[in-house]
């Protein structure tokens, strides 16, 4: 009788943590945009409640940085390229680095 084995159950963990660990589009501070624009920017484009958008651009004003997004690589490499068309700098990474 053949003998069957199961998958390693190390590569099923692996392969779970890929698709768990999404990834984030960053918007950085810079010196020409005005607080003004950035925030309209994360409300036009993300479609954040003004709230949400005016802390955004705090954190990235403040902290030097921001996570904007999350979602797949993909997803996060459109909106980084939105974000260069409005000129933004931004980059993206996986969420857990």
């Amino acid at each position: 009788m053949p003998v069957q084995t199961l998958p390693d159950a190390s590569v099923e963990e692996a392969q779970e943590a890929a698709v768990a660990d999404p990834w984030v589009t960053i918007v950085w501070n810079d010196p020409v945009n005005l607080m003004s624009y950035v925030t309209y920017v994360f409300e036009s484009y993300f479609g954040h409640p003004r709230q949400k958008a005016e802390r955004l651009m705090r954190q990235v004003h403040e902290q030097g940085r921001a996570v904007v997004s999350t979602g797949s690589l993909e997803a996060m490499e459109v909106d980084v390229q939105a974000m260069h068309e409005f000129g933004l700098w931004a980059t993206l990474q996986r969420s857990g680095q």
